[in-house]
């Protein structure tokens, strides 16, 4: 006979046969069940993770074990660090990444996701531009709703990148639209290079601007990075490494043709 929670074990496997013999099952054979429900849940865990990372589309990403927490000149570490526990989520509160181009933003924001998709949530990471691109594009009603749920779906939606072009007020009533779809009820995470009062610039003449901001600052946690472009101090670095590396070739006493 098998025990209550091998029972609902196997229920929750939909394994409807074995629940309907638990009775008839001898104790070496629940052991074996057991082993065989314990590699099926491992399989299963594995290929749910597999696929909630593909829909993610996170793609290639930095670990925060890699962040240089002492090249902004200023970064509340102790936040980054807090909100990669995920507490926000329970709240459906949002987050806001503002600062300048190269700081951190999207890769705090795609480790912020990733650890979402490891804890058995949903994540989708995209630019503001490919996602305004992808629901204007759309030439009915109907596929219009439906992309529109798309994006109110997952659990964490990341919206990269907003500051870096300007929109029409089409773009804007849709962006409306997904962020009044996931109010108060999933969370929103926002990477942005411009702050809320230049955001009229984002979206010129745009009514709805007020209301963006206001369903994205209500229940929101803003943080502000400042300082220099990481990707400009990697650049330099390298440079200076390929600098020095051409002059051991070289060696004392001889100079570069």
């Amino acid at each position: 006979m098998l025990s209550e929670s091998l029972v609902h074990r196997a229920a929750k496997l939909q394994l409807h046969g074995v629940i309907n013999q638990a009775n008839e099952i001898r104790e070496e054979g629940a052991a074996f069940l057991e082993q065989f429900i314990t590699w099926e849940e491992a399989h299963r865990s594995q290929r749910s993770l597999e696929g909630r990372l593909h829909r993610a589309k996170l793609e290639r990403f930095k670990s925060m074990a890699d962040f240089d927490w002492g090249w902004p000149s200023l970064c509340d570490r102790a936040v980054v660090e807090q909100w990669l526990e995920l507490g926000f989520m329970s709240g459906a509160n949002n987050l806001i990444l503002c600062g300048p181009n190269g700081v951190g933003k999207t890769m705090i924001a795609k480790n912020i996701a990733f650890q979402s998709v490891l804890k058995g949530g949903t994540a989708l990471f995209i630019t503001a531009a490919d996602m305004l691109t992808n629901l204007a594009d759309l030439d009915s009603d109907r596929a219009l709703r439906s992309r529109i749920k798309y994006y109110a779906q997952p659990g964490l939606l990341i919206l990269d990148e907003v500051g870096q072009l300007s929109y029409s007020n089409r773009h804007a009533d849709l962006l409306f639209q997904v962020i009044a779809q996931r109010y108060e009820k999933k969370s929103t995470c926002i990477t942005t290079n411009r702050p809320f009062s230049e955001w009229s610039e984002i979206f010129p003449n745009a009514t709805c601007v007020v209301s963006i901001i206001d369903r994205l600052v209500h229940h929101s946690e803003i943080l502000t990075i400042e300082g220099d472009s990481f990707r400009f101090k990697e650049a330099t670095e390298k440079n200076q490494e390929r600098a020095a590396k051409r002059g051991k070739k070289i060696g004392p006493g001889k100079e570069n043709p």
